[in-house]
């Protein structure tokens, strides 16, 4: 724990190294550049609420990744199970005249089964033919983001537009009023998911099987686990949250789906996941984190160009992706 720790801590450190020499290069105070992000971000009312909404699919997708990754694979499909189960949410929550007790679940419930079976997918080709699922989860992005097209040109989309139809206002979540920020509900939504797989995961047998599968395959199987069944049902699951990002930009944001909607948070949740060590706990510390800086980005843009704080987040991936084969390679020594 205090080795990963020290990791993180690192990290942030060189990415802030790093990210003052640049702001030195442009001509400006990193001290100055500093200051207006955190000031920004969590010195104001909106600032926070900005953040807490740009964390919010981090928080789902970073969960996504970890679920993967603790059960030995690596998920990186997360993009296209995000859009297809925003997609099925908009669809859904548009379609369902109902009550909002009824229908904002139903609407999630869509989205989680969409991104599930999206998971699914790889889980199965890499259970029962051996296909790795990284390359099955890159396909399967650009498939999926063709079929919305095609789908939406038959008339999923509103017409002449790349959305959906808005939502039935019922399904509608409610914003958390903070100062105009675009915050809402989906933020307890998602803090409510960082619980609940972190009780999967460290209290409930199926949890225990999932992470004996990704520490050691063989002995999982001969203990009586089956590798190929869990190895689908964490696809299944980390597929089926990924599909719960639409709660906070379907149903909480723009109440429509639209093309494109959430493009890149599904490559940013395997950043999440590395920083927050695959622990739902920490997944949710990183996502904040990363949603700072994407809204601090946007916040000190007349002091520095945006792209030095996407910089920074590209430093801290560099890091922590370099201690973590360091510390491999420390490990792989020890017992040589």
């Amino acid at each position: 724990m205090r080795r990963e720790a020290t990791l993180i801590a690192t990290a942030l450190l060189v990415a802030m190294a790093a990210g003052s020499i640049l702001i030195l290069i442009y001509g400006q105070s990193p001290a100055r550049v500093y200051v207006a992000l955190f000031s920004r971000t969590w010195g104001s009312t909106y600032g926070i609420g900005q953040v807490l909404f740009k964390s919010t699919p981090l928080i789902f997708t970073g969960l996504a990744v970890a679920i993967a990754f603790r059960c030995g694979l690596f998920n990186i499909g997360a993009e296209g199970q995000l859009a297809a189960g925003a997609f099925a949410t908009g669809l859904v929550a548009a379609s369902v005249h109902a009550p909002a007790v009824i229908a904002v679940p139903v609407a999630m419930i869509a989205g989680a089964c969409a991104g599930g079976v999206i998971g699914a997918i790889p889980g199965a080709l890499r259970a029962f033919t051996g296909a790795h699922e990284v390359i099955n989860t890159i396909m399967l992005n650009f498939i999926v983001a063709a079929l919305i097209l095609w789908a939406g040109g038959e008339g999923a989309f509103a017409s002449g537009t790349t959305h959906t139809a808005l939502i039935d206002l019922r399904a509608a979540i409610p914003d958390l009023g903070i100062e105009g920020s675009a915050a809402n509900v989906s933020i307890l939504i998602a803090l409510a998911a960082a619980v609940a797989v972190w009780f999967v995961l460290g209290r409930t047998r199926r949890g225990f099987e999932l992470c004996a599968v990704g520490e050691n395959p063989a002995a999982a199987e001969n203990a009586g686990i089956s590798v190929r069944a869990m190895t689908i049902w964490a696809m299944t699951l980390s597929g089926a949250i990924a599909g719960l990002v639409g709660t906070s930009t379907v149903l909480g944001y723009k109440h429509y789906f639209e093309e494109g909607m959430g493009r890149g948070t599904g490559f940013m949740g395997i950043a999440v996941a590395l920083l927050g060590r695959n622990h739902p706990l920490g997944v949710v510390a990183a996502a904040l984190v990363f949603g700072t800086l994407s809204h601090g980005g946007i916040a000190v843009s007349g002091i520095c160009p945006k792209e030095i704080v996407d910089v920074l987040e590209a430093v801290i991936i560099l890091a922590l992706a370099v201690g973590a084969a360091a510390g491999h390679l420390d490990k792989k020594r020890k017992r040589a």
